[in-house]
C-alpha cells in the first residue's frame, strides 16, 4: 500500500491571501464543539517543533473519530493510504492568521502574521515560501 505525506521540510507556508486576520488569533471554541482549528492550535502551540504535519493531520483524525490506542496503528496506515490535504489548507492559515514553519526535520510550529519571525521566515531565502490556500476561489 502506497502511503502519502503532507509533511513538508524548510517550508514556510505563509497565510492566505484573503485571511481577515492582522496576527496570529486563538481559535474561539464554539460552545461542546472541539474544531479542527481548536485541536490544531493545542497540539501545534503546546509542542513546537515537535510534531510533523501529518502527526498532526492524523490526530485531528483520531480525535474526531474517537479512535482507540488498539485503532491507532492501522487507523494511520489506512489514512495515509490515500492522500491528505497539506495545512496549507488548515484554518489556522487560512483563517487566523498563522504561518507554518517547517525545519530540516518536517516539525513544525506556528508562527503568528504581526510577529517579527513571521516576517524573517516569510523573506527567507534558504526556505520555500509557500502560501495558504484561500477560503474563495
Amino acid at each position: 500500500m502506497k502511503m502519502h505525506s503532507a509533511n513538508y521540510q524548510n517550508t514556510f507556508i505563509v497565510i492566505a491571501d484573503d485571511s481577515p486576520a492582522t496576527c496570529g488569533e486563538i481559535p474561539p471554541v464554539k460552545a461542546d464543539k472541539i474544531s479542527v482549528a481548536n485541536i490544531q492550535f493545542e497540539m501545534i502551540s503546546k509542542n513546537p517543533y515537535k510534531f510533523t504535519s501529518d502527526d498532526v493531520l492524523f490526530q485531528v483524525y483520531a480525535e474526531r473519530k474517537d479512535l482507540t490506542e488498539s485503532e491507532l496503528e492501522e487507523a494511520r496506515k489506512e489514512f495515509f493510504s490515500k492522500g491528505q490535504a497539506c495545512l496549507r489548507a488548515s484554518p489556522l492559515t487560512k483563517r487566523y492568521g498563522w504561518g507554518v514553519h517547517h525545519d530540516s526535520e518536517g516539525k513544525i510550529a506556528l508562527v503568528g502574521y504581526d510577529s517579527e519571525a513571521y516576517r524573517k521566515f516569510s523573506e527567507d531565502k534558504s526556505l520555500k515560501v509557500v502560501k495558504a490556500m484561500k477560503s474563495s476561489r
